[in-house]
């Protein structure tokens, strides 16, 4: 039986909500480009939220929110679509884009199935093409306020190793903060792949992940064995839980803290499903955060500088919901919201220093994946502890399968 991360591959439904009666967040569907459903991958510093939303025609586009609710499309670079994977506060975007090229070995780098050469690019007014180490394809995920873009590329390396149809190694990479500026980041000893789609922090720290190419796979997200950590270049290994197929970091902070996944030593061989659960690393030293209740996994995207942490945790069934984390305590960001929303929040994506928390959805009403953006009600929501009502535990709603399929091929990849 193939062995599969729980956390990416929702099976069987979500939870339904059971929202606190005292809201601490206001809910906005972010809306579409004409089609059914959207994405979020990213919030600045001001509010404005990145990433991808169907066009009329099912195609997708990277967009940029504005004021009172705007839109912009950003549109791609010859192909049919586009992902705006995070922006910083100059509202400078990290992409990943199609061209009108079909990629030399039928890769499908970019995860949208069509098989057409990605290219990771940047947008601050326009969409330009950011270098590549030799490969054809390459993926933008998330820039700092200082320019420098995180993400990863394929080299020119041939590795038989690789799950076909990819074909050649790819490494970790920060573009900028010069344009036409890219440092491969190396693998950790022995490791011959990475990734990482973190930004870096102020410091210019990124973490991420590395392994060799038949235990790091892209789709439908990246993974790897072992989390790693890159300080002016140099990847220092972050230990796991006591497992030994999954190791990522995150997300760091401009104080050095770091989250991520890893799964546990505690693997049942005859079950399918990896269980990772979030991990935080001070100075190194690794800690379970646990998961919402009696959840099977939970997995991290973000980090606030005031510790705050978002992501999704998931029953052993691949039932998902969005969490919140802070003050030691993981709560269902379902039961932070009004109980008459239509929306049921699967993953959150990331979430500023303000608060602001976005991520994607599914609307109860339609079955349509949406993108959400949940905004603290008073201004005690970002620090205060969890009350009762808010932590009471949420019952199984049923998930469509065409929103079960695109957060199964999409929900992390911006992350």
């Amino acid at each position: 039986m193939t062995t599969k991360l729980l956390f990416f591959l929702p099976a069987l439904g979500v939870l339904a909500a059971a929202q606190s009666q005292t809201p601490r967040y206001t809910v906005i569907d972010l809306g579409t480009f004409g089609g059914a459903s959207a994405a979020v991958y990213g919030v600045n510093a001001t509010g404005r939220a990145a990433g991808a939303a169907a066009i009329s025609n099912g195609n997708q586009h990277a967009y940029l929110t504005g004021i009172e609710g705007t839109k912009y499309d950003l549109g791609t670079l010859g192909g049919a679509n586009s992902t705006a994977n995070g922006l910083n506060a100059g509202a400078t975007l990290a992409i990943e884009s199609e061209t009108a090229q079909k990629d030399p070995f039928g890769n499908d780098f970019c995860g949208f199935g069509t098989n057409h050469i990605c290219v990771p690019a940047v947008w601050n007014g326009t969409m330009t093409p950011l270098p590549l180490p030799g490969g054809n394809n390459g993926v933008a995920f998330a820039p700092n306020d200082r320019g420098q873009i995180s993400g990863m590329a394929e080299t020119a390396v041939k590795d038989s190793a690789c799950a076909a149809p990819q074909t050649l190694q790819y490494e970790a990479i920060l573009w900028g903060p010069n344009p036409g500026q890219m440092q491969v980041l190396p693998p950790l000893p022995g490791d011959t792949v990475g990734f990482t789609f973190a930004p870096p922090n102020s410091k210019g720290q990124v973490v991420g992940s590395s392994g060799t190419c038949d235990t790091t796979p892209l789709l439908p997200v990246p993974f790897g064995p072992h989390a790693v950590l890159w300080d002016n270049g140099t990847a220092t290994a972050l230990p796991n839980l006591g497992g030994a197929m999954v190791g990522v970091g995150a997300t760091i902070n401009d104080a050095g803290t770091i989250v991520g996944g890893s799964d546990l030593p505690s693997e049942n061989p005859g079950f399918p499903f990896v269980q990772i659960h979030m991990t935080m690393w001070n100075n190194g030293v690794p800690k379970d955060l646990g998961t919402v209740g009696t959840d099977f996994s939970s997995l991290p995207t973000w980090l606030n500088n005031h510790n705050q942490i978002v992501g999704s945790s998931c029953d052993d069934q691949g039932n998902c919901r969005a969490f919140l984390w802070q003050n030691g305590q993981m709560v269902d960001l379902n039961s932070l919201i009004p109980a008459n929303s239509p929306l049921y929040l699967v993953f959150a994506e990331s979430i500023n220093d303000a608060g602001t928390i976005v991520g994607n959805a599914v609307n109860t009403v339609t079955g349509d994946m949406r993108a959400f953006m949940a905004i603290p009600a008073r201004t005690s929501a970002a620090t205060a502890s969890f009350e009762a009502d808010e932590l009471r535990v949420t019952t199984p709603l049923p998930l469509p399968q065409t929103a079960r399929t695109l957060l199964g091929r999409r929900l992390w990849r911006g992350r």
